[in-house]
């Protein structure tokens, strides 16, 4: 199979959905794999270095589009990307559609075959290509925060951790899955009191096995999350519905409460968030104010830690590349149900249910597809 491997056009974003290494382990198995010149240089990876792995250098994204079977990204598709999408093609990417409706009839109208990165399943229940991000984002959520509290970033003027005679900031995270659980690790290293909020009961016991006394655990109720939103210095919504759009469980009158200066991460920004007062921000512009509150609600976060992300974005992804590579993509998830999970967009059609609903359109279930 010809695979292609586009440069990331999203503002800010420096990931690479292969590195020279994954290039090689495609080569090595009789694929061809073109990449967009300069495709990874911010991140360290040279021209030279996946011309090494086997791979040929295009000049523009339009060749490689152009002479490619399968197209291997990090980030949705911006409108130019999706032009040059054909119905043969393969695209293997995030596309988080619930949130986005003109990415999804755009893809729809490109007749391309869309299997997403976020839904991707394992035996486990867990969502393994989603993970790796979730990790980042949810480690990146309180260092964000914890720079954003800081007076001159608009914040309150608050350190995390405290020093002897003042107390430590309040840390709320509203949800206890991946990216909760690793905002939690990285709170309760700066000595922030921390607070995981879920809906959970048996998720809540495994947080509080795992970080016992370091952290305190709620069950997920509207009183619940207003009287921790109200006391928090810093709030970070870790909220996922796999392929579905997130639920607002912070209200505007919720951030009304806080105290000004206070600071909001929406790590579920991708899916549309879980606060009524987020809306997408970009690296280049992070932040903005809403009700006296400064708001991180970056849809790439795991970018600005680009080498890093796409190193372990890659780790994860690809076994399914590959499979996909070999056999095709009909066998390949005929093959895999938990790659079948991953299908969002075929031939005209939305293909995962939640996505369907979402955006009230029609769903074709994989089963249907011969």
């Amino acid at each position: 199979m010809r695979i292609g491997v586009p440069k990331e056009i999203k503002t800010h974003e420096y990931r690479v959905g292969l590195t020279p290494g994954a290039v090689r382990e495609f080569t090595m198995r009789g694929h061809t794999v073109l990449v967009q010149q300069g495709a990874a240089i911010g991140i360290g990876f040279s021209d030279d270095a996946y011309r090494a792995a086997g791979a040929a250098i295009a000049a523009d994204a339009a060749e490689v589009f152009a002479n490619s079977d399968m197209i291997v990204k990090v980030k949705e598709p911006l409108p130019s990307e999706i032009a040059m999408l054909r119905p043969d093609h393969l695209l293997f990417t995030y596309l988080h559609l619930a949130a986005d409706k003109d990415q999804t009839l755009g893809l729809m109208k490109s007749g391309a075959t869309c299997i997403a990165y976020e839904t991707v399943t394992d035996a486990r229940g867990g969502l393994p290509l989603l993970a790796p991000m979730s990790e980042v984002a949810g480690r990146m959520s309180v260092q964000v925060g914890a720079h954003c509290l800081e007076k001159e970033q608009g914040g309150a003027g608050v350190l995390l951790g405290g020093v002897p005679g003042v107390p430590a900031g309040r840390v709320a995270i509203i949800g206890g899955g991946v990216s909760g659980t690793n905002a939690a690790r990285i709170a309760i290293g700066f000595g922030a009191t921390v607070t995981i909020i879920d809906r959970s009961l048996p998720r809540l016991k495994e947080l509080d096995a795992q970080f016992g006394t370091t952290a305190h655990t709620l069950y997920s109720t509207a009183d619940a999350i207003e009287r921790a939103v109200i006391e928090s210095d810093l709030v970070i919504g870790a909220v996922l519905v796999p392929g579905a759009a997130a639920p607002k469980l912070v209200t505007r009158d919720m951030v009304r409460k806080m105290r000004p200066g206070s600071v909001v991460v929406d790590i579920a920004i991708d899916q549309g968030g879980c606060l009524e007062t987020s809306r997408p921000t970009s690296h280049a512009a992070p932040t903005y104010v809403e009700e006296g509150v400064v708001h991180y609600c970056v849809t790439n976060m795991p970018g600005a830690v680009a080498r890093t992300s796409t190193i372990a974005l890659g780790n994860a992804t690809l076994p399914f590349a590959l499979a996909l590579a070999t056999k095709g993509w009909k066998q390949a998830i005929a093959d895999d149900v938990h790659l079948r999970g991953g299908l969002n967009v075929h031939a005209g059609r939305v293909t995962y249910e939640a996505v369907a609903k979402d955006l009230n359109l029609d769903y074709l279930p994989v089963s249907a597809i011969a």
